[in-house]
């Protein structure tokens, strides 16, 4: 472990009402870190995908940059899990900014394949930039992991659900940004890079002022976040707030090594393994229905332009969607995770019934999808949460780590981008709506493997 990541050493407990307003506003400045850091690394996520359009006129085609954006949820897949284990043994403080900058870093370097190497060294400038957008999605994985650490010590299990759905909202904030980002960066600093050759002002406003941005907040996040509340002088959380889940134990404030980590409390549990699973389709159903939504609607003759306000409907949709899942879940289901995740896919599963059966009627696709973006992200937000619920707090970034990896590598990267193209491809959009139906009852079918666990 390097020295700067490692963590900081538990102080002696305050108590009294100094330390009880110092715990007040402690929760909410890690919280806030935690909010705006997470958000940063949606700046420096996918944004290839906003500059595909304008390097076709620089001679890269589709197909070869479709490659190096795999490269991007693959790398992130892995890392969200091995970075995992890693974070359960860092400061958080350290870790999260750290990620960040090196992301960033990794997404400015984007431009030197593009403008210095070029298509006219084609193998060469697909190398690197596969290499670097393997990199972005590497350092990206080092985002979540950290933030699962932070909400479980600074967060009973009563409260987790609304503050993790709070927290969720941050990549849909820090994804909405990209592309007004994007286009007032080409605006504002293209010229001073590029002068008169306006066909890479794109590149200032897609790679490098978002990285100059993220950096700004990564530096930011490491003055809000604080690891835990031991290392501050507070007592944890559970204490502070006499709320306890059944199967606390002091054990779960200690750090652990790598191999108990993975194999007492990781590997070895059966309804992880559920949930991940579950996570697999959730995320097949996410993907399937994002990625795939603009290319589906303008083969049916909907303009382009209408097709992007739909895409914009489902991200937009699912703010009050994951507010509301978490709300639920710690209002009316006490903490529980698993019924709520299964009545919302079942509402999903319905919504995308719509969708197939009124394809040619845009206003109605616009409904489904608002109504499928409303719902999927409240899955996707309390299968990391139970993730956590089901794990020590010493274990939550391996654990949600377990879970990220059997959505982004199986659940998005091969079933909603591979299997999904193919499908459409060589059967046709009819038999990728029934891949998405059974995606749904499959997700439905593992959660509720777990909601006796949950009981007990």
């Amino acid at each position: 472990m390097l020295k700067i990541l490692e963590q900081p050493a538990y102080k002696p407990a305050q108590t009294g009402p100094e330390a009880n307003a110092r715990y007040k506003r402690l929760r909410l400045q890690v919280f806030i870190g935690a909010f705006i850091g997470y958000a940063g690394f949606y700046l420096v996520r996918k944004n290839l995908s906003m500059a595909i359009p304008a390097m076709g006129p620089l001679g890269f085609e589709k197909t070869e940059l479709g490659f190096v954006l795999g490269l991007n949820a693959a790398a992130y897949a892995l890392s969200k899990f091995l970075m995992g284990s890693v974070s359960d043994r860092s400061n958080a403080r350290v870790f999260l900014p750290l990620g960040l900058i090196l992301s960033a870093i990794s997404m400015c370097f984007m431009i030197v394949p593009i403008r210095w190497i070029g298509a006219e060294n084609k193998g060469l400038a697909i190398l690197v930039m596969g290499i670097l957008n393997f990199l972005v999605g590497w350092f990206n994985g080092m985002g979540w992991p950290p933030c699962g650490r932070v909400m479980t010590h600074w967060f009973s299990v009563s409260e987790r659900g609304t503050m993790m759905s709070i927290w969720n909202c941050a990549h849909n904030v820090g994804g909405a940004l990209v592309g007004p980002m994007a286009t007032y960066g080409a605006i504002w600093f293209g010229s001073w890079f590029f002068g008169t050759h306006e066909q890479f002002y794109f590149l200032i406003g897609t790679f490098a002022f978002p990285a100059a941005v993220a950096i700004l907040i990564a530096l930011l996040a490491y003055v809000l976040i604080r690891d835990t509340p031991q290392s501050c002088g507070l007592p944890s959380v559970e204490a502070w707030r006499n709320d306890y889940p059944k199967n606390y134990s002091e054990k779960h404030e200690k750090t652990l090594t790598t191999r108990e980590i993975l194999f007492q409390h990781v590997l070895n549990n059966k309804f992880l393994w559920y949930i991940a699973l579950a996570n697999a389709f959730v995320y097949m159903v996410r993907y399937g229905c994002l990625d795939w939504a603009p290319t589906i609607l303008t083969e049916k003759g909907i303009d382009i332009k209408s097709a992007g306000w739909a895409y914009f409907a489902y991200e937009f949709a699912a703010i009050p969607g994951t507010l509301l899942c978490g709300w639920l879940s710690d209002r009316y289901f006490h903490g529980k995770r698993a019924l709520p995740t299964i009545l919302f896919m079942a509402l999903v599963l319905v919504f995308i019934v719509l969708y197939w059966v009124f394809i040619e009627d845009l206003t109605m696709v616009i409904i489904s999808l608002i109504g499928i973006g409303f719902f999927i992200y409240g899955p996707v937000m309390l299968i990391g949460v139970q993730a956590l619920d089901l794990a020590p707090k010493n274990a939550a970034g391996t654990a949600a780590g377990l879970t990220g990896f059997f959505g982004y590598f199986l659940g998005t990267f091969i079933l909603a981008n591979t299997v999904i193209g193919l499908v459409a491809q060589y059967a046709g959009w009819s038999w990728t709506f029934l891949l998405l139906l059974f995606a749904c009852l499959l997700a439905i079918f593992f959660m509720a493997l777990t909601l006796k666990e949950e009981k007990a």
